[in-house]
């Protein structure tokens, strides 16, 4: 039987930063802790923002702060026909739909999803003989889960937390997937989308545990879906609170002057960087 496997994934889009740090040292010292096998994801499928830059600068910043990996690092990019299979078999089985809304048509159709969440999209399938037309004329498009009806196959899933979502949920949770609308699958200018990648990708290199940011505990309610879909293994989950800065707002990218290369540059080393993180 084989043992844990657990991941970081990072998107190279800009420099890693405090968060990231946060997020990559306590997977990797989770997965040390039992001795599993740690796996490096570069999740580059954003084709405008990724650069190869970023991703030499994940590695830089990883190895500085003294993480490891086990096999090679997995790059999207490179995983197009697995995702290709994965949308073909969802669209052959009638669960995806060609989605022909502009992105303000989206918004203006938009409801508030179940139990108070963010406004979600809810589409429909266009007649064949409209959709022939639309596709004829070189009309954009975009592939959506009909989530509706996909749940309503699937039946009653749920999910281990080990973790905490954004109000403390945690344990056995029940997956409510329709509180993600009919989630893009996959577009013309994107190609696939990110619900679908991870998940495929999760199952590709048998990643056993997912830690990350309670900001993505919503996430995992669809994911839930799609991997009971697909007929793939379901991994349990760790979502860990996110770090915030000193203005009460969370690191991001564009906050330069937070990366681990400027602070490696201002003369921080790793072991003052974790002892300030505070790690869980």
């Amino acid at each position: 039987m084989a043992g844990p496997v657990f991941r970081f994934a990072p998107s190279p889009t800009g420099r890693l930063h405090r968060g990231h740090a946060f997020s990559a040292l306590t997977s990797w010292r989770a997965c040390r802790a039992v001795a599993g096998a740690f796996r490096l994801r570069i999740e580059d499928i954003d084709r405008i923002r990724c650069r190869p830059e970023f991703e030499a600068g994940v590695i830089e910043d990883l190895t500085w702060l003294g993480l490891d990996w086990d096999g090679p690092v997995l790059r999207q990019t490179e995983r197009g026909a697995a995702y290709e299979a994965a949308l073909d078999r969802l669209v052959e089985e009638g669960l995806a739909y060609r989605c022909f809304r502009t992105r303000r048509e989206v918004a203006e159709t938009m409801t508030r999803a179940p139990h108070g969440g963010e406004a979600i999209f809810f589409g429909q399938r266009l007649p064949a003989q409209e959709e022939r037309t639309r596709r004829a004329a070189g009309e954009a498009f975009a592939w959506r889960l009909d989530v509706r009806e996909a749940a309503k196959r699937a039946g009653p899933l749920d999910f281990l937390e080990t973790g905490a979502g954004p109000v403390g949920e945690t344990g056995r949770q029940t997956a409510l997937p329709g509180s993600a609308g009919d989630i893009v699958l996959a577009r013309r200018d994107i190609g696939v989308a990110y619900h679908l990648a991870v998940v495929v990708d999760d199952a590709f290199q048998g990643v056993t545990t997912v830690v990350r940011g309670c900001d993505l505990f919503g996430a995992t309610h669809v994911q839930r879906l799609i991997q009971a879909l697909l007929g793939l293994p379901a991994p349990t989950y760790h979502h860990h609170r996110l770090l915030v800065g000193t203005d009460g707002k969370r690191y991001a990218k564009r906050d330069r002057a937070e990366t681990l290369q400027a602070l490696r540059e201002q003369g921080v080393t790793p072991a003052q960087l974790i002892a300030e993180l505070e790690l869980d």
